[in-house]
């Protein structure tokens, strides 16, 4: 799926900006959002909407995902666009909070692949616009000082944050969105599904208080000795700014922020020339690579007025529209969009396909699952509590969201 999805046509398309006019005769249009540069893009694109009669305003932020159930529970919604992913547009779906967008398809259409309609249930719920992935990201000159060799296994990272450490190069070299909350429970996703993990059983029941998932929370905590120590406060963000700083040897990052690691814009002397994005690596003899594979895209709110839905649509179809695709913009994602062609920033998610790594789970319980492992997993890493203690405390915490949604009757 995922590699039909990035095979976009190679089509020069004239023009390098949205026009203001888009369509829209009047309307309202609020868009909720990630922050990194490719979403940024797409805000950008659908501001350009602007006009008499047309009002058009972004929220891009970290904390979107904490915001957009509320925030589209209300009616009218306070957002009558939401950009989501694999993970984010199913607690919309759960609660019912997003339309079908087959009318407003049907009516404007939209210059994408039919491959970028979002389906579930037999309509579609989104426009796909990027693919995402985690993964490695070293820097070529500290490992050839440490006398070593790039990893493709955890494993192996441990070896190299080491080496890099004893020569006194990085005095904390490893690096990931450890962050308490939805940043560490992905990080726990991506290790269980390298070591094998099956997150659920007989339906809805979870299953990661198991060996499996002791081992994943271990190789973690291994990991978490050459990171810095307050790696549970540390998200994407300020990551991507210890490595820029020169402060980190070995990452595990999103592809969606390599294009600005390369482009070495406040970046200290020497990092973004031995910047290499490499591909996931597996973990504990599995041959599965411990990540995920994602895709982002737009839905519209179903508690706003038919007028703002349409004019919110039109606004995001010209949002990732092909003319949008100029050398700037393609190095921020690996974009699902014709005219986009393959750049040295995409590498590290297009191994990760080639890799053969699995979709994150895109089924109505998992960001239940998601969220217990956000609030539970902290009193292990901050030695509270074992991690068979910390997995009996997600799976009670699980089954409780799971029971008041329906999704376990026992």
């Amino acid at each position: 799926m995922f590699k039909k999805l990035l095979t976009a046509a190679a089509i020069s398309l004239a023009g390098t900006t949205v026009h203001a006019a888009c369509g829209i005769e009047k309307g309202n249009v609020n868009i909720l959002g990630n922050e990194f540069p490719a979403i940024q893009t797409i805000g950008a694109g659908a501001e350009a909407c602007a006009g008499d009669g047309v009002t058009v305003k972004t929220n891009l932020t970290k904390e979107h995902k904490n915001i957009q159930v509320p925030s589209l529970t209300s009616d009218p919604a306070e957002y009558t666009v939401a950009i989501v992913a694999n993970s984010s547009i199913v607690p919309l779906m759960n609660d019912d909070l997003i339309q079908p967008l087959d009318d407003l398809i049907a009516k404007h259409g939209g210059n994408f692949n039919d491959n970028q309609k979002i389906t579930i249930g037999g309509k579609v719920m989104a426009i796909g616009f990027m693919a995402n992935a985690q993964h490695i990201v070293y820097r070529k000159d500290l490992l050839e000082q440490a006398g070593v060799e790039a990893p493709n296994t955890y494993e192996e990272v441990i070896e190299v944050a080491k080496a890099v450490k004893d020569k006194g190069l990085v005095k904390y070299p490893f690096g990931a969105a450890y962050a308490a909350g939805w940043g560490l429970a992905q990080e726990f996703n991506n290790m269980f599904i390298g070591h094998g993990g099956e997150f659920f059983k007989d339906g809805a029941m979870p299953n990661v208080n198991n060996e499996t998932g002791v081992a994943t929370l271990e190789m973690m905590k291994s990991l978490t000795d050459y990171m810095n120590p307050d790696f549970l406060t540390l998200n994407n963000n300020e990551i991507n700014a210890e490595w820029k700083a020169g402060n980190v040897a070995i990452m595990q990052m999103w592809g969606s922020r390599a294009g600005p690691l390369l482009a070495g814009e406040d970046t200290a002397p020497g990092v973004a020339e031995n910047t290499v994005l490499s591909h996931p690596v597996t973990v504990g003899g599995g041959s599965m690579p411990a990540t995920t594979l994602w895709w982002d895209g737009f839905t519209i709110a179903k508690n706003i007025s038919d007028e703002d839905a349409e004019a919110s649509y039109l606004a995001m179809v010209n949002a990732i529209d092909p003319s949008i695709m100029n050398e700037e913009v393609a190095t921020q994602a690996v974009w699902m969009i014709d005219g986009y062609e393959p750049t040295p920033a995409s590498a590290g998610v297009f191994a990760t396909i080639e890799a053969g790594a699995t979709p994150y789970p895109m089924i109505p319980f998992a960001s239940l699952l998601h969220t217990a492992l956000g609030a539970e997993l902290p009193d292990f890493f901050s030695g509270k509590e074992s991690a068979e203690q910390t997995l009996a405390d997600v799976e009670a915490a699980y089954i409780t969201a799971a029971k008041e949604k329906g999704f376990i009757t026992e």
